[in-house]
C-alpha cells in the first residue's frame, strides 16, 4: 500500500490532542466553519438542528455506529428534514487517510454510498487496505493506476489532515465524536440521539 507520513500522522494528533481546547472554550463559528474543499452533509440545509460526526473510515466504533444507529437517525431525523447531519473525516491512521482520499476523489453524490461500503465492509478491506481499496475504487469505475495517484496526492491528504487537525482545537480525541448545535455529545444509541435532539426540536 501506497503510505502516507507515519510519523507525521501520529505524532500531529497527540501534539494537538494535548493543546485541545476545552469544550466550553469552543468556537461555534470555527466549528460550523465548512473545510476549504467542501462540507459533506445530509438533510434540510436550514434545519434547526446540526449534527456533526468525526469519525475515521478504519475505527470499528465508528462502523458500529453507521450499522446499528445511523439507519433510525437517517429515518427519523435526516429524511424528515429535522436535522442536517454533517460527517468530517478523522482518519487515526494510514488505511483510513487513504479511504478518505478515496472517498473524496468520487462525484460528490457518490460520496456517502462510498462512505456506506467502506464502513459495511470495513473488516474485509482492512484486512488488506491497498488491496481492499482497489476492489472497492474498481467496483466505483477507478483503475489501479488512477487509485495509485489518488493516494500520491499530497493535496488532497493535507486538506482531509488539516480537518482532522483542526478537530483537536475542539476537544475531539476519540472517534466517533459528534457535535449537536455546537455541543459535544457522547452518545452513540438512538436512544440517546432522541433524547438529546427532540428537546431542540420544540
Amino acid at each position: 500500500m501506497h503510505t502516507l507520513n507515519r510519523r507525521h500522522l501520529l505524532l500531529g494528533t497527540v501534539a494537538l490532542a494535548a493543546l485541545a481546547a476545552p469544550a466550553w472554550a469552543i468556537d461555534l463559528g470555527e466549528l460550523n466553519k465548512e473545510p476549504a474543499y467542501g462540507e459533506m452533509s445530509m438533510g434540510k440545509a436550514d434545519a434547526k438542528v446540526v449534527v456533526i460526526e468525526y469519525a475515521s473510515a478504519s475505527c470499528p466504533h465508528c462502523a458500529s455506529f453507521y450499522k446499528d444507529t445511523f439507519p433510525a437517525l437517517k429515518a427519523e431525523y435526516i429524511d424528515t428534514g429535522k436535522i442536517k447531519f454533517v460527517f468530517r473525516e478523522f482518519p487515526h491512521n494510514d488505511p483510513a487517510t487513504a479511504a478518505f482520499m478515496l472517498a473524496r476523489s468520487v462525484p460528490k453524490d457518490a460520496y456517502f454510498p462510498m462512505i456506506d461500503v467502506l464502513f459495511k465492509t470495513q473488516e474485509t478491506w482492512m484486512a488488506n487496505p491497498y488491496e481492499g481499496l482497489l476492489n472497492i475504487a474498481k467496483q466505483a469505475g477507478i483503475t489501479k493506476e488512477k487509485l495509485d495517484a489518488i493516494l500520491k496526492d499530497k493535496a488532497l491528504a493535507k486538506s482531509i489532515l488539516d480537518v482532522r487537525d483542526k478537530a483537536n482545537t475542539f476537544g475531539v480525541t476519540g472517534i466517533p465524536t459528534f457535535f449537536v448545535n455546537g455541543e459535544m455529545f457522547k452518545g452513540e444509541t438512538i436512544e440517546e440521539f432522541r433524547k438529546k435532539i427532540d428537546p431542540l426540536l420544540g
